[in-house]
């Protein structure tokens, strides 16, 4: 996609900082201690972020605050539905992948949305910790990053949260499932 393709409308920006900002202070356990108008200046200030963070919206992930690096001087920003995000379900983990299938492909995977959109999928750690925030997939689960001896394989990884617990299983790379989806993450 081209720069200019990522550009949001003035209306569609206006839009996206209400919608952040009203999630923002709905959810302070996810971002104790921070202040929105911090966090709505860095993203004044960085038109390619804003339009990631539309691309997460659009496709449901509900992306909000849930750290801060004070090293790097950035909000952390992740996938919050309650759900696997439900414009990112039916996709196998990777390009391999998907051109492995041979028949009843599915549309996208996983890391290519994730590289189109300008998110990183969340690691195993990072999903661990989203999951200390609140109550994520319960009934759906998330591709998580793979290390590359399971994806040498064939394999790949995900979570869910079952019985009061995080769980991560594997599968082929090239499944797909329509109750799985993946969270990302965002650096602003």
């Amino acid at each position: 996609m081209t720069k200019q393709n990522r550009q949001l409308s003035h209306e569609q920006r206006e839009e996206l900082l209400d919608i952040l900002k009203n999630r923002f202070e709905k959810n302070m356990n996810r971002h104790d201690g921070m202040e929105w108008n911090r966090v709505q200046s860095k993203l004044e200030s960085n038109d390619d972020k804003l339009w990631t963070l539309y691309e997460m919206e659009r496709t449901e992930g509900e992306p909000d605050v849930v750290g801060y690096d004070n090293e790097n001087n950035e909000y952390i920003f992740m996938d919050c539905s309650a759900e696997s995000p439900k414009g990112r379900r039916s996709i196998c983990y990777d390009r391999k992948a998907l051109d492995s299938r041979k028949k009843n492909k599915p549309e996208n995977s996983a890391i290519d949305m994730a590289t189109e959109m300008g998110i990183e999928l969340l690691t195993e750690e990072q999903y661990r910790e989203l999951q200390k925030l609140g109550n994520f997939d319960l009934k759906t689960s998330s591709w998580v990053q793979t290390p590359d001896n399971i994806r040498k394989l064939g394999g790949a990884i995900f979570c869910d949260s079952r019985y009061d617990t995080v769980f991560t299983y594997h599968n082929g790379a090239d499944s797909y499932y329509a109750a799985r989806g993946f969270r990302g993450s965002l650096r602003v």
